[in-house]
């Protein structure tokens, strides 16, 4: 009978998890979550960009080594493979954090978990801990506190198109923004490997496949906005 598994394709990183205190335990330590991932990625067109270590502490959100994994897969578009995810998706701050980062994931323990199953994790951990009614109750009492009026509001079409089109602009500049920081840690790397100029970090990103946010190939140019862009 056949497993399921299709053969994994495209770009990959790795997000490894072990605890301080649980690591020599079986199933939790870093060889056995390291095999997993070789093992689920075994087949196919891949590339392990790179592999991503967070040694936990006693700080259940402090989870630095994410955020560079995710910044990592948005700046090579490429996706996210946790070799232990069955007590990460009980965690809404880890969850939160996956879902706003808007990167594709595999987990290894759970394969059928995708953005939807695992958004849905999100939501039953947050309701088991008493957490959505008690926003919600504070929500409308803030609301009441302001005197805003639930519901009632007319509809003015040009009002409604005019804040539309400034939000959406303010979508792309924070879109901009955050490509721009995603990618300045790297090109402030390969400039101190000694690239000197705009035109050979350009080479660089290029010849390390990462792309420009449209999918090309990146210019001087381009790479001077990056750099501009505070």
């Amino acid at each position: 009978m056949e497993s399921g598994h299709k053969m994994a394709n495209g770009k990959f990183i790795s997000y490894l998890r072990v605890s301080t205190q649980r690591q020599g335990k079986s199933g939790l330590g870093l060889e056995a979550q390291r095999e997993a991932v070789l093992g689920y990625l075994n087949g196919g067109n891949w590339t392990l960009i790179e592999e991503i270590v967070e040694v936990e502490s006693g700080k259940r959100n402090d989870r630095p080594k994410l955020a560079e994994a995710l910044r990592l897969c948005r700046v090579h578009s490429a996706t996210l493979v946790i070799a232990k995810l069955d007590r990460l998706a009980r965690n809404v701050n880890f969850i939160s954090n996956l879902m706003e980062a808007g990167v594709e994931f595999v987990a290894v323990d759970l394969p059928q978990a995708n953005r939807l199953t695992v958004h849905i994790m999100a939501a039953m951990a947050e309701h088991e801990a008493a957490m959505i009614s008690q926003r919600t109750k504070a929500a409308l009492t803030a609301a009441k506190a302001r005197g805003t009026k639930l519901g009632g509001a007319r509809w003015n079409s040009s009002s409604i198109a005019s804040k539309g089109q400034a939000a959406s602009i303010q979508v792309r500049a924070a879109k901009a923004s955050k490509r721009a920081s995603d990618l300045r840690p790297m090109i402030e790397s390969i400039r101190n490997a000694g690239a000197n100029s705009l035109h050979q970090i350009a080479a660089v990103l290029n010849e390390k496949g990462v792309r420009t946010a449209r999918g090309g190939e990146w210019s001087s140019v381009q790479v001077g906005r990056i750099l501009a862009h505070q």
